[in-house]
């Protein structure tokens, strides 16, 4: 065959690709390029598009075949049923959608499908469905740009979707929070257990110190003592917030020791773990010397409470993980006193106060200004120790303010009381704060009640939201509201809500466009509460026979390769 390359291509050829990266990067006003490529009279810009367009197709023709790889191990089986075909269309249109920009402030009426994606994942579940293979690369996708979706859709993906991710670099965080997608050896299998442990990676060995600490927890703790002394500091810390969960005094011994550690950040989880224990000797120890900086000075007319706080942070507090240097802008005696009080049972203040009741205590006035310093810690107490007596006198009643109310300065501490009642209680009391003060404050309130809200709740969010809308109130500002709206309400407030859809008459002094913008808003929010019914039905059908069971799972297998593109 007859070469057909001019001289002016060989030349062209022959110039390095980095010098022409180099020049189309800075322009080639500011950097000349490679003088072979150039041509009389001609434009460099357009020289150096021509060698490049040469060069690309060069290095695509002399590109070499890879050396074939061995066959991944075979995917591995998935017992669960397979989704009702509604469901998986439902899906496929969900996952399709996940580019959409996602949050409140958007305009129109269509449902923002993004925001979906998490409910039908954490339904599905609930339901014990798997994933159609077709869609487990999509899965894998959302799952790798949103962080928020990874539990629910890694769960929804199986062992089969761990075994595509470790096909795929892309997709390798699914597999840091588990043991890779192999079978942990199982909590009685001692050397089996003790093989991992010695030799697997960090996320594997956090997976199994959790599998077995849900069957024996002083075995976990004698596999976490065992090497304790070689971790890393991180791998410590990570290892010692582990234990949260089940948190038992059998936890005591290991966690005094943790006390001592070299790193401050392991010394304060040992410290915040054991003031969860109230009848810990480090509980003790704190209550002590709390008791000494907060008394009852019944000297005056009306009993109230005087505090003394700590003059220095001395060795035995700084051991037992007091944090000596306080944050910019506190005073060290009000940081030290905050630090003893939340660490403190919370049952030594009756006993210390004259027998009083939370709600008593909680009223008592606090001398010398140090009334929001004291409640605060009791704040963190109640928090830390899961208390609802004292979280519900910390509250005071629903309809107080956070700035009025007895012991919460701020609706951050309020929305942490709250989560630690009982969701029917919660939920109560969030919608007495609507009902008294509008929807402008309970934005964080509202993210920590069950979903989907009930009534009352719900009630009080609908006309909290009309409201708004017939004071011509400036719209925008409850966007965020409207966005929980559309995934926690009932779908069943749908049908109340559609008298809302229709443009207000607007007052004088309302915001320009504020009409429109609520009639678009509630008509979006009406649209999505029914698309989360549909749903929900979708995933509620009946589910297929076995042998279309089966014959579904062979057309999964068949046509995941070619969708994913990947492996």
């Amino acid at each position: 065959m007859t070469s057909t390359t001019s001289p002016s291509d060989s030349r062209r050829a022959a110039t390095p690709w980095e010098d022409l990266v180099a020049s189309a990067l800075l322009g080639t006003d500011r950097r000349t390029p490679p003088a072979p490529i150039l041509t009389p009279g001609g434009e460099p810009a357009v020289a150096l598009l021509d060698a490049a367009a040469l060069h690309t197709v060069r290095r695509r023709a002399g590109l070499l075949p890879a050396r074939a790889a061995q066959r991944p191990e075979p995917a591995p089986h998935d017992g669960r049923r397979p989704l009702p075909e509604a469901a998986r269309r439902r899906l496929a249109q969900l996952l399709a959608d996940r580019s959409a920009p996602p949050g409140g402030g958007r305009r129109g009426t269509a449902p923002d499908l993004t925001e979906l994606l998490p409910q039908w994942l954490a339904a599905a579940n609930r339901r014990g469905y798997r994933a159609p293979a077709s869609v487990l690369p999509a899965l894998l996708d959302a799952a790798r740009a949103r962080t928020d979706l990874r539990p629910q859709a890694l769960a929804f993906a199986g062992p089969r979707g761990l075994w595509l991710a470790r096909l795929n670099p892309e997709w390798k965080f699914a597999l840091r929070g588990t043991s890779g997608g192999s079978a942990l050896p199982d909590a009685r299998d001692a050397e089996g257990v003790r093989l991992l442990w010695e030799e697997g990676l960090f996320a594997e060995r956090v997976t199994l110190l959790s599998a077995v600490r849900a069957m024996d927890g002083q075995a976990a703790l004698e596999l976490l003592a065992s090497t304790w002394p070689t971790e890393r500091a991180e791998e410590r810390l990570m290892f010692l917030d582990s234990l949260r969960t089940g948190l038992t005094g059998t936890d005591e011994p290991f966690l005094e020791q943790a006390l001592s550690d070299r790193s401050r950040n392991v010394r304060s989880t040992a410290a915040e773990l054991l003031s969860a224990l109230p009848r810990s000797a480090f509980a003790g120890r704190m209550a002590a010397r709390a008791a000494t900086c907060v008394s009852l000075d019944r000297t005056g007319g009306v009993p109230a409470v005087v505090v003394e706080a700590p003059h220095e942070c001395d060795a035995d507090m700084r051991r037992d993980g007091v944090i000596p240097v306080p944050p910019a802008g506190r005073g060290e005696r009000s940081w030290w006193l905050g630090q003893l009080v939340e660490s403190t049972p919370l049952a030594t203040w009756p006993v210390r106060l004259g027998g009083r009741t939370p709600e008593e205590i909680v009223a008592l006035p606090v001398l010398d200004d140090w009334a929001d310093e004291l409640h605060a810690a009791w704040c963190r107490a109640a928090v830390r120790q899961r208390d609802p007596g004292w979280s519900r006198a910390l509250l005071g009643p629903p309809a107080t303010t956070p700035a009025g109310g007895p012991g919460t300065p701020s609706l951050a501490e309020r929305a942490k009381l709250l989560a630690t009642l009982p969701p029917a209680e919660r939920a109560d009391r969030v919608a007495g704060f609507i009902a008294a003060h509008g929807l402008s404050e309970a934005f964080q309130l509202l993210g920590g009640c069950a979903v989907p809200w009930a009534d009352p709740l719900g009630r009080a969010v609908v006309d909290a939201l009309d409201i708004a809308r017939d004071a011509g109130s400036y719209p925008w500002s409850f966007s965020g509201v409207m966005g929980l709206a559309e995934r926690c309400l009932h779908p069943a407030e749908a049908a109340r809500l559609e008298l809302l859809t229709a443009p207000p008459d607007e007052p004088e002094d309302a915001s320009p466009g504020a009409g429109g913008y609520w009639s678009e808003a509630f008509q979006r929010l009406v649209s999505t509460l029914r698309l989360r019914a549909s749903m929900l039905t979708e995933l509620a059908e009946p589910p297929e026979s076995p042998d279309q069971a089966e014959a579904a799972e062979r057309a999964e297998v068949a046509e995941a390769p070619e969708r994913s593109g990947r492996c």
